[in-house]
Order: structure tokens, then sequence, then C-alpha cells
């Protein structure tokens, strides 16, 4: 009976990698890390992997955000959990394409005066890496590819109601347990609801981290927006610390962020915030 469920959870990873609701229901059903025992790999390495976004790695982020003074008055508050699945597919022996996915489900309050309470899920961001799987000659690391926005919001208050497309890019380079390197997109509307506002909008994140050697990792980084339409920027600032544990068989990343926004438009956050990410990894 064991050696049956045990095929049928190899089978589950195996063919159901691209698909994030069957990798959902693998770790919910295999919780003992079928998957993770495939290749086992050192702390150390995992928590590298963690700190390149289009590393060939099936990652499973969680990341609750909390922030408040909210709006014009200071009193909105809101948390909001992104759910993260990146997922690696091999092209051919020498290219992979990352799929990087966020869904946020959000709570808020007082956003605005009037705004009241809001709670749901938010506007997909979904973005497509085309990345070679050797690095360059002198070690950058690198993927470019189409990053689209989904109107997929619950509330008239957590979506841009619009369909929106443009170019995503990641450089990086990995070396002597530093990780430095940038990612960026921008993303215009196209579709959607004409009486909403037209989105123009560019991310901009670079990042710096380092990896001990017991797989502790400290990074910061920026996660900057500026809208075009309103010529705003929004920069927090994150200072990070996670560690790489295993339950049983199962890598899981911990981390824990301190943010500060540097820049905020009236509507937007402001002050410090907080966040936590839970990282399931499921190394090939």
């Amino acid at each position: 009976m064991n050696d049956e469920k045990s095929l049928r959870g190899r089978r589950c990873c195996t063919f159901g990698a691209t698909n994030f609701a069957t990798l959902f229901l693998c770790l919910l059903l295999f919780p003992r890390g079928v998957c993770a025992q495939d290749v086992e790999q050192s702390a150390e390495e995992l928590a590298k992997k963690l700190s390149n976004p289009i590393a060939s790695l099936i990652s499973v982020p969680l990341q609750g955000n909390y922030d408040d003074n909210i709006g014009p008055a200071r009193d909105g508050r809101r948390f909001t959990l992104n759910i993260q699945p990146v997922i690696p597919i091999e092209l051919n022996s020498d290219w992979n394409v990352i799929s990087r996915t966020i869904l946020p489900v959000t709570d808020q309050h007082d956003i605005f005066p009037g705004a009241g309470h809001q709670s749901g899920i938010g506007d997909v961001v979904q973005s497509f890496f085309f990345s070679p799987k050797a690095p360059t000659a002198d070690g950058w690391i690198w993927g470019a590819g189409p990053v689209l926005l989904l109107p997929t919001g619950s509330d008239d208050l957590l979506s841009a109601r619009k369909w929106g497309a443009g170019p995503t890019g990641v450089l990086l380079k990995q070396e002597a347990g530093w990780t430095y390197g940038a990612l960026f997109n921008h993303i215009w509307s196209f579709a959607g609801d004409s009486d909403r506002s037209y989105v123009s909008s560019t991310f901009l994140q670079p990042f710096l981290a380092y990896t001990t050697k017991d797989a502790w990792t400290f990074g910061l980084n920026t996660e900057s927006t500026y809208d075009w339409n309103a010529r705003q920027w929004s920069v927090p600032i994150n200072a990070s610390v996670a560690k790489l544990v295993r339950f049983d068989k199962q890598p899981v990343s911990l981390g824990l962020n301190a943010r500060y926004w540097a820049e905020s438009p009236d509507a937007g956050p402001h002050g410090w915030g907080v966040r936590f990410i839970v990282t399931f990894l499921f190394p090939k």
C-alpha cells in the first residue's frame, strides 16, 4: 500500500509540474516531501537558488504584506497575501521558460475616506522569462519575455479592470555567496473597462543578497513602481532575513522583511510595513 501511494505521489509531481493546481494538490496529499526526494541538494545551494528569480527550481512562495498609514487621512490599512508559484519549463537542451505568477489576496480598510472594507483577490500579474540554461562566459544570468496583467480582481477597489501587457527582464550574477542584479517590467493596458484609467506602469527591482554556508540569506531590495499617468513613484525599501529549513524531507524557506516607504503617493502607504514569506521548494 505504501509503495502504491509513493508511486502515485511521484506521478503527481512528474506529470503535474506545469500545473499549479496539481502541484498544490501534491503538497496537500503527500506532505512527507515525496516531491523533494528526487534530488537531494544542500540547504545552501537551495537558498542561493531562491535568490535567483529565474532559477530552475519549482517554488511556491506565500508572501504576507502588512501596511498602514494609507490614504490622505493616513488611517487606512491593508494586508495582502501574494501567492507566487514559480515553475521552470524545459524548452530544449539550451533554454528554459520560467513562469512566475503573482495572485494577490487582499483585506483592506479605509484606504481613502468613505472607502470602507474590501476583501478578495486582486489582479494577476503573469510573467514568462525565456532564459539560457548556462550563464554567459563572464557568469551573468539573464531572462526576458512578456508580462501580462489579468483583471481578476473581485472588487472595483482591488482591480484596475484593465487587460495589460508588456516586456519583462532580469539580469543577475551569483558569486562567493553574493547575488546581485535587477528585475524590471512595464505594463500598458490595451483593453478593459473604458471608464477606468489607462495603465502605464514601470516596475524596477534592484536586489542584493548574501547567503551563508548554513543557509541564512540576508537581502536588500527596492520594489519601485512609476505610474506614468499620475507621474508618481512608489518606492518601498525592503531589508530581509531568511533561513532554509527542512520539515522531514520538505525544504522550506522562512523569511521576515522590514519595509520602509521612501516615496509614496498621497493615496498610498507611508512609514513602515512588514512582510513574512513562507516558500515551499520542490527540487527537480
